[in-house]
């Protein structure tokens, strides 16, 4: 399976998320799955890629090319394959048609917005891949706080916190991944309006 992993570029973060996310990235190839990523160097994104790496998997990087020329975050150097788009917009659609399935790590304003897009694109019933949110250290609690408060006041359909998983457990983070989806709910069952 080809998992993507959209996480932070930041090289200043608590060392304990490197730690974990690039176990997670071994783990990944422990378990017989290919990463594809957006082929930063530093924080997270660097920690996954890393981890795949050493415990020899295969590596797909996708950056958009101004990175690189503009010095906006160093590229990881050894992706089995880099592609560079030249708009943000095409790198997610890339590592969107690439990946059976998505883990969401911490990070910042750039992963928030992949995670939206991703569960957006799952609510209107465009894919029905898996997304996990590896909480770790409870990073991700606000952001279930925040789920929670649009369902009870009525912006977000309740039928939408089946269509992800947000867990510190690695083991049910790849249980879940690993598990044929099925999703028997029409768009109707998940957006209203």
């Amino acid at each position: 399976m080809r998992i993507c992993v959209f996480g932070a570029a930041s090289p200043t973060i608590d060392p304990e998320y490197m730690e974990k996310v690039e176990a997670l990235g071994a783990e990944m190839v422990a378990r017989g799955h290919s990463l594809v990523f957006g082929g930063g160097e530093n924080g997270l994104m660097g920690a996954v890629a890393r981890g795949v790496k050493k415990s020899g998997g295969y590596v797909l990087g996708v950056i958009p090319e101004f990175f690189g020329d503009e010095n906006v975050e160093a590229v990881y150097s050894n992706c089995d394959e880099l592609i560079e788009p030249e708009t943000m917009r095409q790198r997610k659609q890339i590592m969107e048609d690439n990946a059976d399935a998505f883990i969401v790590v911490p990070g910042g304003i750039g992963t928030f917005e992949e995670f939206f897009e991703i569960l957006t694109l799952k609510q209107l019933c465009r894919h029905n891949k898996p997304i996990a949110i590896y909480n770790v250290k409870n990073y991700y609690d606000e952001i279930s706080l925040v789920m929670e408060k649009a369902i009870e006041k009525n912006f977000v359909h309740e039928n939408v916190l089946s269509l992800y998983l947000v867990t510190d457990d690695r083991e049910k983070l790849f249980d879940y991944i690993e598990t044929p989806v099925s999703s028997d709910f029409s768009v109707n069952e998940l957006k209203e309006g």
